[in-house]
């Protein structure tokens, strides 16, 4: 019997909830700001909020925060929601906070009613001198005093569009020596002439985040509002505006965002990647970002396994992205059909077959006894890989040279007899002879060999262009690395084959299909592919080969 894995901490809070009849039921939600693509980090707030609502029968929103029209657009709202379903989760209500600017606006009206906001005329470094230090108490606006009446007018004019951007804000009144600097009369809303991807040009006037955030959370009557540490200085403010308006009650709890080896989880970073072409685009197989994942080859069980592996803390760490390679490879590997691909070929003709093509089985997936077979085209011309023939072998290589015999993968054993070359000594072709009783699943030949090599039919061969990603970044912990981030980019990062030959049951598969790749490691097919040219994406090498290399540079 299996040891029952123990809660995390928000686990053990939202029981605590429920047993103590503090709620019914639970609400989360799920808040990104449509200013870029989701990233594996988002992953992971992701599979906690809809995680938490499921197992506890209960209902996650998907909410928009969408108070900044300059670097907000539809297509990040898209792609955040194809994303949320790709990972395998669906959101109760779709909610954004721009469907709350009225609500919001009211909210802030109320403050300035009971005292509590003040329109200001400071310039954003006024603003920012006024704050103090973290040891050193602010000082007051001489904007602070104005009369509740003066500030129901002037803000009501920021509203009709009376003044330009910058020229005022709306902030809190509350305590300009408050040992939290946030609590520091915060700016709670400013102006933009900016035309805001769903609510067009009605409004001039938004919420900060600190301001729309809570009260959002209070309308959806979201009980655990579950954000990452960087929001522990937020939850008071958080706290102090849901008490001065006296609506629901939501709570902040905080856990430790992801941090990966080899990776940045900064979308202003990943903007900067795609904007000054380091990668191509933002579903570049190389990005951390879930499109360039998926488009890489990940899968979304493989995804919510890493993320359920990692589980949820109190404190910052750094996670090895060989964790995430790992639960890729534990899942491709059950449900990738294996296919036989050459990267560098070389000719072999087996010159004691008749030329007729023979068509041999073999299985799609060892892993999985449902998989079947596949038919695999067997003639008198082949491909192998070129590193697979050594015409001096070392003592201990047990593949292809001269008068020694492997095995064809499903196939026969043959033996290299000849070796042809050019004028200038290149090898051009291999003649072998191949043994008519070793055949795979009924070899009666008595012959034992060591080395099982993959290959492909050359008349029967489709050409594909085959890339090969790596890790997009040199050094380990690239967040505190010294200099620019983009100083520790991997040239290397993409290797591309342009003329690999493979067997023609990989132009009949299922674009949705994963494979493996014969002894070259896990592949998806991208979305550049044609029917005149396949192109694959490798998802994550067979092993784990960079911690090796990285130990050899």
């Amino acid at each position: 019997m299996s040891e029952e894995k123990s809660l995390n901490f928000i686990e053990e809070i939202v029981e605590a909830d429920l047993k103590s009849g503090k709620y019914s039921s639970i609400v989360t939600r799920f808040p990104p700001e449509p200013n870029g693509y989701l990233h594996i980090g988002h992953a992971k707030s992701i599979c906690l909020n809809f995680g938490l609502a499921l197992k506890y029968g209960g209902k996650t929103n998907l909410r928009f925060d969408d108070t900044n029209p300059v670097t907000e657009d539809t297509e990040y709202v898209d792609s955040i929601k194809d994303d949320v379903r790709w990972l395998g989760f669906e959101w109760a209500e779709e909610r954004y906070a721009s469907d709350y600017f009225e609500q919001l606006y009211g909210f802030a009206v109320q403050l300035i009613q009971k005292g509590l906001a003040y329109v200001d005329d400071s310039t954003s470094e006024e603003i920012a001198m006024q704050k103090g230090t973290p040891t050193q108490p602010g000082t007051n606006s001489p904007f602070r005093d104005r009369s509740v009446e003066e500030n129901m007018t002037l803000f009501a004019e920021m509203r009709d569009g009376k003044y330009k951007d910058g020229e005022k804000v709306l902030r809190a009144k509350i305590d300009m020596g408050h040992v939290n600097m946030h609590m520091r009369d915060p700016i709670i809303y400013r102006i933009k002439h900016a035309h805001h991807h769903r609510t067009g040009d009605t409004w001039c006037v938004y919420p900060m985040y600190d301001f729309a955030h809570g009260q959002s959370d209070a309308i959806e009557n979201i009980t655990h509002s579950v954000c990452t540490l960087e929001f522990i200085p937020h939850r008071a403010l958080y706290e102090w505006f849901i008490e001065q308006l006296g609506i629901f009650p939501s709570k902040q709890y905080e856990f430790a965002r992801l941090n990966m080896t080899y990776t940045v989880m900064s979308k202003r970073k990943l903007l900067q990647l795609v904007n000054e072409g380091f990668v191509n685009g933002w579903d570049d197989p190389r990005m951390s970002t879930i499109s360039g994942m998926r488009r890489r080859g990940y899968t979304a069980p493989a995804i919510r396994e890493f993320c359920d592996r990692i589980g949820i803390a109190k404190r910052d760490n750094l996670i090895d992205v060989g964790l995430l390679e790992f639960c890729v490879r534990e899942h491709l590997n059950k449900i990738a059909v294996r296919r036989m691909v050459v990267f560098d070929p070389l000719k072999v003709i087996i010159t004691n077959h008749n030329g007729e093509t023979e068509m041999l089985s073999s299985e799609n997936n060892p892993e999985d006894l449902n998989a079947g077979n596949r038919d695999i085209p067997f003639s008198n011309e082949l491909f192998i890989e070129k590193d697979d023939f050594m015409e001096v072998p070392s003592k201990k290589y047990f593949r292809l040279a001269p008068g020694q015999m492997v095995r064809l993968k499903s196939a026969y054993i043959i033996r290299c007899d000849e070796v042809v070359k050019d004028a200038v000594g290149n090898i051009t072709e291999l003649h072998c002879t191949y043994i008519p009783e070793s055949k795979s699943g009924s070899d009666t030949s008595g012959i034992n060999v060591k080395g099982t090599l993959h290959w492909v039919s050359a008349k029967h061969a489709v050409h594909a262009e085959v890339r090969l990603y790596d890790r997009l970044f040199k050094v380990e912990d690239v967040g505190n690395a010294e200099g620019d981030f983009k100083d520790h980019i991997n040239t290397d990062s993409l290797e591309v084959i342009p003329n690999a030959f493979a067997e023609p049951a990989l132009a009949m598969d299922s674009a949705e299909d994963r494979y493996q790749f014969l002894r070259k490691g896990y592949f998806c097919l991208d979305k550049d592919s044609t029917p005149e040219k396949l192109v694959f994406n490798r998802t994550v090498t067979l092993k784990d080969t960079w911690a090796k290399e990285q130990k050899k540079s």
